[in-house]
This record gives structure tokens, sequence and C-alpha cells, in this order.
């Protein structure tokens, strides 16, 4: 099987349900931004240091719970081939919660807002962070309204995954020995110098 199909060659696309759709199209936004996330956690599982290499089977299950958000997104709604895809249902919500609880439970409380940064592993879950709010903003754009079922879920896997990537930086930062830097702190410094 070929790679090209020279298909896309004029700006369009095919969606999971078969539709042709411009390549700029919100959808395709919205799912491009998925597969982007799961990208930079291919690259954040990479580098993991040894010390943190237990994270890679909690974040290769992400890696492919993304793949099940992407092919929602990619899928029009209604269509008949919302029957072959796996439903997204809450226990994976319930799941990342469970893993942001007990990340955060090693954790010194957060006196301030912190500056994205740190260890490359802390890093790098602060760029996947920003990467899944974004991709957050554009599912919101194409599901038709907040409805029951599977794309609900996924909007709220969404959220909960930035929370836990968030969460996921401060532990990588703290495993690594590696101090936050402070907002406040920071600001103060550059007004005193």
């Amino acid at each position: 099987m070929k790679v090209y199909t020279g298909s896309g060659d004029r700006g369009k696309t095919s969606l999971f349900s078969g539709e042709r759709i411009a390549k700029n199209d919100l959808r395709i936004d919205a799912y491009g931004d998925v597969d982007e996330l799961n990208s930079i956690l291919g690259g954040l599982i990479a580098g993991l240091p040894k010390a943190l290499t237990s994270l890679t089977l909690e974040l290769t299950r992400i890696q492919s719970d993304l793949l099940d958000v992407g092919a929602w997104l990619a899928t029009t709604p209604g269509s008949s081939a919302e029957e072959m895809l796996t439903p997204f249902r809450p226990e994976k919500v319930a799941w990342l919660e469970a893993a942001i609880d007990r990340l955060d439970e090693n954790l010194p409380p957060l006196k301030g807002f912190i500056l994205p940064g740190g260890h490359p592993s802390g890093a790098q879950a602060h760029v996947a962070r920003t990467v899944c709010r974004r991709a957050e903003r554009h599912a919101l754009k194409v599901a038709d309204s907040p409805r029951e079922g599977s794309v609900m879920v996924l909007l709220t896997y969404l959220n909960r995954l930035s929370d836990y990537l968030f969460v996921l930086a401060r532990y990588c930062n703290h495993e690594t020995g590696t101090a936050e830097a402070l907002w406040e702190t920071t600001r103060v410094k550059d007004a005193a110098t």
C-alpha cells in the first residue's frame, strides 16, 4: 500500500465517514490538533528519564485514547460510520482523574502561577497541555452542541487531559529535582534589577 494517493493534492481530504471536505475545515483542525498532541506525547515518552519510565504505559494508553478521539472527530455526527467507532465512555475520564490524584498526592502545594518549563520532560508536558487546550477548543467548535454520548465524553476527556498534563509537568519536575519557577517570584526579581 502506498503512503501517497494524490487524492488530497487539491486541498480536499476524506473523513472517516467518507465525506470529502476542505483540509482547512474546522473538523480537520480539531482532529489535526489531537494528532499533534499524540505526537508530542510520543516525544515526551521517548525523552523520559529512566526515573520516570514507569509513566510510559500510562502515556501510551492516553495515546490510544487520542486515536479514538480523532476517529470520533473525523466522523460526521449521525453517520453510519459512528457504529464502527469504539464508544468513548465516562470510565476514561474517571481513569484520568485517578491518575491526576495519584500524581498530585506526591507534589508540594501550588503557591502561585508557575512558568512552563523545568526539566525537558516537564517542559514537554506543558507543551502537550497547551496543544490539548487548543484541541479542546477546536473539538468544541465542531461538536453540534453539547450532547450526551461519546462526543460529550471526549470533550470532557480533553478537558481533564489538560489537567492531567499540567500535573504531569509538575510531577516530572518534582521527580527529577527540578525547581518550578513561580511567576510572581520572577516578576519581583525583575523589578529589583
